[in-house]
């Protein structure tokens, strides 16, 4: 959503990454066919801020792709903190494994391969924050089965949310951008939640429960 110029001048001039998350980020561009799905060093920052802000003790992350997000995530974790992560895809697992390890963080970890709309209702923690970045199409079902876990104060993630910017397009009927708009449109006017559309990369969705 920005021009290329901007944008490596607010990767300049924001704090650095990890070296590890600079490898896995080299590493994810040269072996996965999309890697543009990673959240990458502007982005991730940010999540780690955000983080870092609420300190959590869990972290609920839908989609999990090779990992970048979710250790960006638990650097805010509260100590002996859980990110407790589902994908549906063991495509990328060994480069999630190995980079967990390399973190210092695989213990803080706990990965859950399967449909997030089958495991979600058997997750049985409170999460102070939550990052939604999977299956586009199911947004508005993620969100309602994830609410009721949500502890008051927590916040709800969503990554994507302009969809290319589709999401002001009228005439854009597909599942994705339909479903897009839908859980925009839902957040707006759902009183339980107070929501600000941040234009990062793609959009990020930041609820917070009231």
């Amino acid at each position: 959503m920005l021009k290329q110029d901007i944008l490596k001048y607010i990767e300049l001039f924001s704090s650095t990454p990890a070296d590890y998350l600079q490898e896995l980020e080299r590493e994810t561009y040269q072996k996965t066919v999309l890697p543009q799905m990673i959240s990458g060093s502007y982005q991730g920052r940010l999540l780690s801020l955000i983080s870092k802000m609420i300190r959590p003790e869990n972290i609920l992350e839908v989609g999990t792709f090779t990992g970048y997000a979710t250790l960006c995530l638990a650097e805010g974790l509260a100590e002996n903190g859980i990110i407790h992560t589902i994908d549906i895809n063991d495509e990328f697992r060994y480069l999630q494994d190995k980079y967990f390890k390399i973190s210092g963080f695989q213990k803080n970890i706990k990965q859950y391969l399967g449909n997030a709309l089958e495991i979600i209702p058997t997750i049985s923690y409170e999460f102070d924050l939550v990052f939604i970045d999977a299956d586009k199409k199911h947004y508005p079902e993620y969100f309602e089965m994830i609410f009721p876990k949500v502890k008051k104060g927590g916040f709800i993630l969503a990554d994507n949310v302009l969809w290319y910017g589709k999401v002001t397009d009228e005439q854009a009927k597909d599942k994705e951008t339909t479903a897009l708009k839908h859980y925009n449109q839902n957040l707006k006017k759902d009183s339980r939640v107070e929501v600000v559309i941040l234009p990062v990369r793609d959009g990020i969705s930041v609820a917070r429960k009231v």
